[in-house]
């Protein structure tokens, strides 16, 4: 089987490399130092349509396709992963919508969402829950055609500027989701700093005390949030991270390519030395195998596959210890100097380890990828026996 882009993919592709070798990755090491992402890169984002990537045209959208968007996520991650987790939690919002949304709240939304108008935030992780995503502490409770909420989510990345977010909170006991808007009385945040990494990710708590929305607010159904909400929205963001994880990769492998070409130690460049040739030989290695693994989810998410989720939840898990991996290497190469903010090698690594724990750790994915491997192993043997029988 051939895998190849289309034309209109490759050219598009050139856009977005040019789009971010432009406007952000010159200055992705500034912001990352002062640990702020500016309104007018956003902006930008919002004016070329990127933020509006996955909304169909009809909503204002761009209407990419799976891969055209998988490609925009990764020249936006080998500039920045901060940048990319609001493609992430922004489009996170936008599919739940387009999911799960009744009629007036896509026609409300989606169109705000396109533009930038409004930015997105998901908020499902809490101080005291994180993996345990369906025992979230916030709670909701119905009130005179009204939800009233009260609860606190931590780690919500762009939570600082976003007025929109996907809050979900125990309903009658049930997982359930809600659109809740930044200007709700009650509804307050305060920002996270000095983080390991994303850190120009403008991450905050979320706080609700007493925030009452109206009853249209609600997402889905009670009982809906986890199972159906939650789950369509980190489908959605494992894919973005796995791309931003193969961009993330790349840009430790320029930068070590260029490094290894420049430096020399005992009297030759250290592209010479063997030792610096077997890690770049696993990382370009390593980098085709996950570029394969992204391009096979997106073929199946624009086919609507039903094994759309276990391989993104795959391709997720590969290309997040993949890059950690390539950083920690491209740091060594780079020496001290790869300590340094002189070298982006230094954000390279604090970001990769970040995508090893956003929208489902390495070991929820494994714990998910072991069950899947076991249900195919009883479905081949019941097929065996079916065949036995016949």
């Amino acid at each position: 089987m051939e895998i190849e882009l289309t034309p209109q993919q490759v050219q598009e592709q050139a856009l977005f490399r040019a789009f971010v070798s432009e406007e952000i990755a010159p200055y992705a090491d500034q912001y990352d130092q002062a640990e702020c992402m500016p309104n007018e890169v956003i902006k930008k984002l919002a004016e070329i349509g990127y933020l509006g990537a996955i909304i169909p045209k009809e909503q204002g959208g761009q209407g990419m396709d799976a891969i055209t968007f998988g490609l925009l996520c990764e020249e936006v991650g080998r500039a920045s992963a901060s940048l990319l987790s609001l493609l992430t939690v922004h489009g996170m919002v936008c599919q739940a919508i387009m999911k799960w949304g009744s009629a007036s709240q896509k026609t409300n939304w989606l169109p705000k969402l396109a533009t930038g108008e409004t930015i997105g935030a998901f908020g499902l992780t809490e101080p005291n829950v994180g993996s345990d995503a369906k025992s979230v502490e916030t709670a909701a409770v119905l009130s005179n055609n009204s939800y009233v909420l009260n609860g606190e989510k931590k780690w919500i990345s762009f939570g600082q500027v976003a007025n929109l977010f996907l809050i979900f909170a125990q309903c009658d006991g049930k997982p359930t989701a809600f659109l809740v808007e930044r200007e709700r009385t009650g509804f307050s945040t305060e920002p996270l700093k000095g983080l390991l990494g994303f850190r120009s990710a403008m991450i905050a708590k979320v706080f609700m005390n007493e925030c009452r929305i109206p009853a249209e607010n609600l997402l889905g159904r009670v009982g809906f949030g986890f199972s159906h909400v939650a789950s369509t929205a980190l489908d959605h963001g494992r894919y973005c991270v796995a791309w931003g994880c193969l961009g993330l990769g790349q840009a430790c492998l320029n930068a070590c390519l260029s490094y290894t070409s420049e430096r020399k130690q005992f009297g030759s460049f250290l592209k010479g030395h063997q030792l610096i040739q077997q890690m770049i030989a696993e990382m370009i290695t390593n980098l085709k195998a996950a570029r394969l693994l992204c391009y096979h989810a997106g073929y199946l998410k624009d086919k609507g596959s039903p094994s759309l989720i276990m391989e993104t939840s795959i391709a997720k898990y590969f290309t997040s210890r993949m890059v950690s991996k390539i950083a920690d290497d491209a740091v060594q190469i780079h020496g001290a100097n790869g300590c340094s903010s002189d070298y982006p090698v230094q954000r390279y690594l604090r970001d990769a380890k970040i995508m090893e724990i956003i929208e489902g750790s390495t070991q929820m994915q494994q714990i998910i990828i072991a069950k899947y491997g076991y249900q195919n192993l009883v479905l081949e043997k019941r097929k065996a026996k079916q065949k036995e029988k016949a």
